[in-house]
């Protein structure tokens, strides 16, 4: 399906019978924050256009990218499934400071809530939760530079094993890497490097759970 034409932000990128796949801008939350004033979000706005619209899983307000919904109660449960049986291949392309040694890693770094400076997230190898990150060099730069155009920085292709809550970036961070743009992890001067966090959710792919086909969505990273 083409992109949707509507002057609101949400871009429509998929809908049928049992599921819809939409562009969420960075800056907008995926669904209601607490107060009135953090009503405003994905869920609200799509809603309007397709009120059997529900949201799958989320990404963080900073983040642009695809994001999956479903449509109605029973499509809502078997895409959740999947999400939680690890049955879809998410991946998100970030601009990062610095330059890896390696072209490819793991970080496997158990995260746990920051309590007091929360929503900020910290590793934590006794309390946290297992999370797991692939990491890839999208630039052809060596370590002095970078492919990407931005001296000192690196384009990567990033595979949240796990889901956790700012998993990517945390991870980033916990190797000298931090995404450009980070208002909440990155030190100065990364973190007025860019006007954004340059983080974008740029792939989905899982079977489709009405007509049990793999089905695959794409969307460039808008940096």
């Amino acid at each position: 399906m083409t992109e949707d034409s509507d002057p609101d932000p949400i871009a429509l990128i998929h809908l049928d019978e049992a599921l819809l796949v939409v562009r969420k801008p960075a800056g907008l939350l995926s669904v209601p924050g607490r107060g009135p004033g953090n009503a405003d979000c994905v869920a609200a706005r799509v809603q309007r256009r397709v009120p059997d619209a529900l949201i799958v899983h989320r990404l963080d307000m900073a983040t642009s990218g695809l994001l999956l919904m479903a449509r109605g109660a029973e499509m809502h449960r078997r895409l959740s499934r999947l999400f939680a049986d690890r049955q879809v291949d998410k991946r998100y392309e970030a601009v990062v400071a610095g330059c890896p040694d390696a072209q490819a890693g793991e970080i496997d770094a158990p995260l746990i809530c920051d309590w007091p400076n929360r929503p900020r997230q910290m590793i934590d190898a006794e309390r946290g939760r297992p999370s797991l990150t692939r990491w890839r060099r999208l630039d052809g730069g060596d370590n002095g530079g970078s492919g990407d155009g931005a001296a000192g920085t690196s384009r990567l292709s990033l595979e949240p094993v796990t889901g956790r809550s700012h998993q990517l970036r945390v991870h980033l961070l916990s190797i000298g890497h931090p995404i450009l743009g980070d208002e909440l992890y990155a030190p100065p001067p990364w973190r007025e490097a860019a006007p954004r966090l340059l983080l974008h959710a740029c792939r989905l792919a899982f079977v489709h759970p009405a007509r049990g086909e793999p089905v695959h969505f794409e969307d460039p990273a808008p940096f």
